[in-house]
């Protein structure tokens, strides 16, 4: 994830106490939470304990006297790259006393108390899924709950996750970007006060062989089923007309592991597609589409003579990547709050174009840390895979934090029949994307001549092992 403090706050104290400078902690752009520098610091020690001092990174020091602006500024870009170090390394990064922190924190900055609610979950198909969860639960829990009204057996919940969406004008989605294990997905969704955003439940991994997995059980079968349907809804799988039959002639028969399988032959299967963005391949400025499936990005890029041609980048011929972001001074409309200027991100990858010849791609997108993560996730997948592993896993329960179950399960309703293809559809125009999990890993050095510090990188460990292959 990408973990940015982007700036302070100079905050009145409690009861007339002196005021403090909090530390806004950015998630992807997006605000997570607020803290103090003592929070931080007691983080710091709590970790150096279960960890040790040989592990934990340097903590930026305690100063006597009150700090300057200056200062304050440069504890904000210690403590920005502090958490990104903690963030990055896989024990600190994936531990409980760090993820449990972050959860704390982001309650009490949105100040909602910890309670009893119903929360609706989408599917697909558009079904919602009501549970019942305290304020206070983490992803975790509520992906359990679901899986459990679903009645989807617990050694198919790791194929599954949540994702923070967006509805757009036309009806779909766009992905904002998975729920991870440091949030509270109730509090991230109702914190955006805006009806716009949901929580759907969708499938997590990118190699379509792990279908016949999800496929052995009903719930499962139902839950594929209906992704698939939506996709090709949507446009993002492309069906000519022929297809197209075949296809709406399985689903009137029910023969959904036959619809499956015809689809997993389709063009774009398993792709996620991403909103229009602007790319410097083969030329700077160019309109692209980019869809992230199959182990590479697949751009359809608008030349500036409006000519679209189409190309990939496999990710086991990327040596190393990286997200990098800014804030516009003083260019937002008048009279917007400070610090709500849009932030400007870009992905950039280190591409083998030829045996000799390294370059970097740069894609300028508000999706860019989404692009990331996919490229971490099948990476992930691909190494799991090449050491002979699988991504099956039993969902581990809590001794602790037993969820209140409700009695009736709720069934996968099937999706209406597909409509007849639209003539007019045009496959550059609405699109969408999603997340699955990463865990950042940065690299000793870069070879790019831009400013960037090597925890920014994301060394592909599959490059090595595998890339070789493709040339």
């Amino acid at each position: 994830m990408h973990f940015s403090i982007p700036e302070t706050e100079t905050r009145a104290g409690d009861g007339g106490a002196a005021a403090y400078v909090a530390y806004n902690i950015h998630v992807n752009g997006v605000l997570h939470c607020r803290v103090r520098y003592s929070q931080l610091l007691g983080l710091h020690e709590q970790l150096r304990k279960e960890y040790g001092a040989n592990v934990v990174p340097a903590f930026p020091p305690k100063k006597i006297f009150t700090l300057t602006p200056a200062e304050v500024e440069q504890r904000r870009e210690q403590l920005e790259k502090y958490m990104q170090a903690v963030r990055q390394d896989p024990t600190l990064g994936g531990s409980e006393t760090f993820n449990s922190f972050l959860r704390k924190a982001q309650q009490e900055t949105q100040q909602i108390p910890t309670e009893e609610v119903v929360l609706e979950v989408l599917l697909s198909n558009g079904q919602k899924v009501k549970v019942t969860i305290l304020t206070s639960d983490q992803t975790e829990d509520v992906l359990e709950a679901v899986a459990s009204k679903l009645d989807l057996p617990d050694d198919l919940v790791g194929y599954f996750s949540l994702f923070l969406v967006r509805e757009t004008k036309d009806g779909a989605f766009s992905f904002v970007r998975k729920l991870q294990e440091f949030e509270l997905p109730y509090v991230s969704v109702t914190s955006l006060h805006n009806p716009e955003f949901q929580i759907i439940l969708r499938k997590s991994y990118w190699d379509s062989a792990y279908d016949d997995d999800v496929m052995e059980h009903r719930v499962g079968l139902n839950l594929l089923y209906a992704q698939t349907v939506s996709d090709i809804e949507h446009g993002w799988i492309l069906v000519n007309k022929e297809q197209h039959r075949q296809l709406k002639s399985l689903q009137e028969k029910v023969s959904k592991k036959e619809f499956i399988r015809l689809a997993q032959t389709l063009k774009y299967y398993g792709y996620l597609k991403f909103d229009p963005c602007v790319t410097d391949f083969p030329e700077k400025g160019c309109h692209v589409v980019v869809s992230a499936g199959n182990n590479e990005l697949n751009f359809q890029v608008r030349l500036p003579n409006e000519q679209i041609k189409e190309g990939s980048f496999k990710v086991t011929r990327m040596r190393c990547w990286r997200v990098t972001s800014s804030v516009p001074m003083n260019n937002g409309p008048s009279g917007s709050s400070p610090g709500k200027s849009e932030v400007k991100l870009e992905l950039a990858f280190e591409y083998l174009m030829s045996k000799d010849r390294l370059q970097w791609v740069t894609i300028t997108s508000p999706q860019a840390i989404m692009l990331s993560i996919c490229l971490q996730s099948m990476v992930d997948e691909l190494m799991v895979k090449k050491s002979g592993g699988s991504i099956r896993k039993m969902f581990r329960r809590r001794v602790n934090g037993a969820l209140r179950r409700s009695d009736s399960q709720q069934a996968v309703k099937s999706p209406p029949l597909l409509d007849s293809p639209d003539a007019s559809w045009e496959p550059m125009a609405k699109l969408s994307s999603k997340l699955t999990s990463v865990s950042l890993r940065g690299i000793s050095h870069s070879s790019s001549a831009n400013d960037v510090g090597a925890n920014d990188f994301h060394g592909n460990y599959a490059f090595e092992g595998i890339g070789d292959e493709d040339l």
